[in-house]
């Protein structure tokens, strides 16, 4: 079967959410729109939002998302 989606090969549920997903993915900082860009998973802007929030600088935080889609892969 062929997927008709960004998703690839992942397993991932497909979710959907309210609003408009690139106005969340525009108003990111820079270097996180960076990270997503290419990011072998697919992100959505609040969870990366979430994760870049907590970290005391851009570098942590972009850290944080590494290990964090590290994981992820990790477990499929």
């Amino acid at each position: 079967m062929r997927r008709h989606d960004n998703r690839g090969a992942v397993p991932i549920k497909r979710r959907w959410r309210r609003g408009d997903p690139m106005r969340a993915y525009d108003a990111l900082p820079a270097p996180l729109r960076h990270w997503m860009a290419g990011a072998a998973l697919p992100w959505s802007p609040a969870s990366c939002m979430k994760i870049w929030s907590k970290a005391a600088s851009a570098e942590e935080a972009l850290a944080r998302l590494e290990r964090a889609e590290r994981k992820m892969l990790s477990n499929e």
